[in-house]
């Protein structure tokens, strides 16, 4: 009977990081997602691609993110030949910064949400730029925002979670952990500390309701995101403490 449920602990152990590595190729990819919608304005095939997706997975995430879903889905369902510049025209006008509200901008930059200058290079930039060297992370070449743009932090993201993959395919639950918290932190100090405050100009600059919904499923995602690292935390530890 031992060995039998000794095989037992094991199968589920198995099957329950079988489930964060799926979670984790999940949450890569809707990061993946993000960080190039955040970039620059969408091409003609990225519409289309976010057109066609299936949210369904997505359905019981929560209710701003579904509120988020169906802002786009809406929106894209009318599109036509003139909504790619439409759309290109709302994502300059807010997150290019050729817009402005009372002086205040809607640039997915930290350093503008977080300092009292509202200026670009701040704090929070050598901030993000030292936790990204600290963890052998680098911008590609030719990229010339700077590092805490919203897309670089999501790509921050679909790194560690890579890295959190390989550790749990390993059997290296320390390694896992310690970029589990990795990205805990960056998430809570380097997104959510700053993104209300974002998507509060974002949305008195924003004409469409694409982009509208965007704001929503991002806040959405990093909600369920925080929470979904926070019981892989727990996992880890109890984990490591039972060995």
């Amino acid at each position: 009977m031992e060995e039998i449920t000794e095989n037992g602990a094991v199968a589920a152990r198995d099957a329950v990081t079988a489930d964060m590595i799926a979670a984790l190729r999940g949450r890569a990819a809707f990061y993946d997602m993000l960080a190039a919608i955040y970039f620059r304005p969408l091409s003609a095939e990225q519409i289309e691609n976010i057109a066609a997706m299936d949210w369904s997975e997505y359905a019981d995430l929560n209710e701003l993110f579904a509120d988020g879903v169906n802002d786009m889905t809406r929106y894209l369902r009318k599109r036509h030949s003139g909504t790619r510049q439409a759309l290109a025209v709302d994502f300059t006008s807010a997150f290019a910064g050729t817009s402005s509200w009372k002086g205040r901008y809607a640039v997915p930059y930290e350093s503008v949400h977080t300092s009292e200058e509202g200026l670009l290079f701040q704090d929070a930039y050598h901030e993000v730029f030292q936790l990204y060297k600290a963890n052998h992370v680098a911008k590609a070449e030719g990229y010339d925002f700077p590092h805490d743009h919203l897309s670089f932090m999501c790509e921050f993201l679909v790194v560690l979670s890579g890295r959190i993959e390989e550790a749990l395919a390993s059997g290296d639950d320390a390694e896992a952990l310690r970029q589990v918290e990795v990205s805990r932190a960056f998430l809570a100090d380097h997104i959510l500390s700053w993104f209300d405050t974002f998507q509060d100009v974002a949305l008195l600059l924003l004409e469409t309701r694409f982009y509208r919904g965007v704001l929503k499923i991002s806040k959405g995602f990093f909600l369920e995101d925080a929470e979904l690292l926070d019981s892989m935390a727990v996992e880890l530890q109890q984990r490591l403490e039972g060995e």
